[in-house]
């Protein structure tokens, strides 16, 4: 979390592949981009999160939603876990392992209930619905709780969801598309990373 606060965002590798983790996490690390969590969506996730894990960068496991997942995620490396949902199952499984999880939750049912879950930040998705609006909403009744918007983040909108008091964007196709992930052209996906983190150095300059 202290690097979430200190960074302002993490990359979300979603595709079918992804062409050497290891690389890719390198490269996302070096742009500045240190935290990146790899999906349950990806062919061989467990042995990516291996390989990455092995660099600089802060590796997670992304769309968890068993326990087994978040077991055998944490067993190659995860040192964080990301669910789309509040799956108390999930967050029981971190807290045993000393990890953080991150519950998704949109409601303010589920906020509440990511919280009581034990939820290191509560991951508002889809994000793009809402917008920073609703999310500085949410920090009314809610205030204090780590937010992280995830779904529809980009460039033009992440400052924003800081502003709203987001404590840091989760990116996920706005810096690594599918089709740079699966053809390993890391150096393009750094640049884009690089990018999304000069707009929120500048957004919050502004702030």
């Amino acid at each position: 979390m202290s690097r979430l606060r200190e960074d302002r965002a993490l990359a979300v590798i979603r595709a079918r592949s992804v062409r050497d983790p290891a690389g890719l996490a390198r490269a996302l690390a070096g742009a500045g981009m240190r935290i990146v969590e790899l999906t349950f969506t990806l062919e061989g996730v467990l042995d990516a999160i291996e390989a990455a894990a092995a660099t600089d960068a802060i590796v997670g496991a992304g769309t968890v939603v068993t326990a087994e997942q978040a077991e055998a995620a944490i067993a190659r490396g995860a040192r964080f876990v990301v669910s789309p949902a509040v799956v108390p199952e999930v967050a029981a499984v971190c807290r045993r392992a000393d990890v953080a999880a991150f519950l998704g939750a949109f409601t303010p049912t589920e906020v509440l209930a990511a919280r009581e879950a034990g939820a290191a930040a509560v991951k508002i998705f889809p994000a793009s619905v809402g917008g920073p609006g609703y999310l500085r909403d949410l920090l009314g009744p809610f205030a204090g709780t780590p937010f992280l918007p995830s779904g529809g983040v980009t460039d033009e909108n992440a400052g924003a969801f800081l502003a709203a008091g987001a404590v840091a964007i989760s990116a996920g196709s706005s810096v690594a598309p599918p089709a740079l992930v699966q053809n390993g052209r890391h150096e393009e996906i750094a640049a884009r990373a690089a990018r999304l983190l000069a707009h929120l150095r500048s957004a919050t300059r502004e702030q």
